[in-house]
């Protein structure tokens, strides 16, 4: 008894109760503090509507982003060839009308937008033979020219590799569908030739201009079984390729001509 008499006296002692209320006080401060804090750290109760920037250009969107306070990013860029340049493609967060929520300012708002051009490696295609090449840049998705160079050795083999009028290595970043100029060595360079374009002729009319032209070449028809079936067959494909207001070639440039059987029939067909 006499125990819990001395807790009583000293529970409501002068002494126990200004210690008991500096520290409620201070709880009380603490709280109030870190309540204030929150409030203006996260912008309570602040809802800014995110827009729907899908489809608009870049810079539209980045100006839109700025007039709300909100901060921005592109997170990646995405080949799109059928979209104009900087086209936004997708936003993180997404648009309010979508999500149904809200933003505060200050946020950042992610933009994927789209490019035009796909990057590749370029080859080394130094001392390769011409055909190796050029399958090599078919499958890469570049575009050439050939030019011969009289030389002693190296027959048939590039000796310089050319992007935009100066030589390039091989490793180097390049957009897809760009134009590499080769530079093939050659003993026996002949008299120049301009490219003919012989898309469309029929195998006979193919096969008489090139004869004119005494050039070397060869015919490739992989659905011809007989000679009527390569009779009816016209060019899909030739290499060296037709570029109109091309430079010439030496006359002795092999060329190699793909044919199609049901090519002709098709276009019978189409008039």
């Amino acid at each position: 008894m006499q125990l819990l008499r001395d807790i009583k006296l000293f529970v409501f002692s002068k002494h126990f109760l200004k210690h008991a209320g500096l520290v409620l006080l201070t709880y009380l401060t603490i709280v109030l503090f870190l309540m204030l804090y929150l409030q203006i750290s996260t912008n309570h109760g602040e809802k800014i509507t995110v827009p729907n920037f899908t489809g608009m250009p870049s810079a539209n969107a980045i100006a839109q982003i700025e007039e709300l306070d909100l901060s921005y990013e592109i997170r990646d860029s995405i080949y799109r060839p059928d979209l104009p340049q900087g086209t936004v493609i997708s936003q993180n967060p997404l648009p309010t009308s979508l999500s149904l929520l809200y933003t505060k300012s200050g946020r950042t708002i992610s933009l994927r937008v789209s490019k035009n051009s796909d990057l590749t490696e370029m080859p080394s295609l130094i001392d390769k033979q011409i055909k190796f090449a050029e399958g090599i840049l078919t499958d890469r998705g570049l575009k050439y020219i050939i030019k011969y160079k009289a030389t002693s050795e190296a027959n048939g083999a590039v000796l310089e590799q050319l992007f935009r009028g100066k030589k390039i290595r091989g490793g180097a970043k390049i957009p897809v569908g760009s134009r590499i100029t080769l530079i093939v060595g050659q003993k026996d360079i002949g008299e120049p030739i301009l490219i003919p374009n012989l898309i469309g002729l029929t195998y006979s009319e193919s096969r008489l201009m090139l004869d004119e032209l005494g050039v070397p070449y060869v015919f490739i028809c992989n659905d011809c079984a007989t000679l009527e079936d390569s009779t009816a067959s016209s060019v899909i494909i030739q290499s060296p390729e037709f570029i109109p207001d091309s430079e010439t070639i030496p006359k002795s440039t092999p060329f190699t001509i793909t044919i199609q059987k049901n090519a002709v029939e098709e276009d019978i067909d189409n008039q």
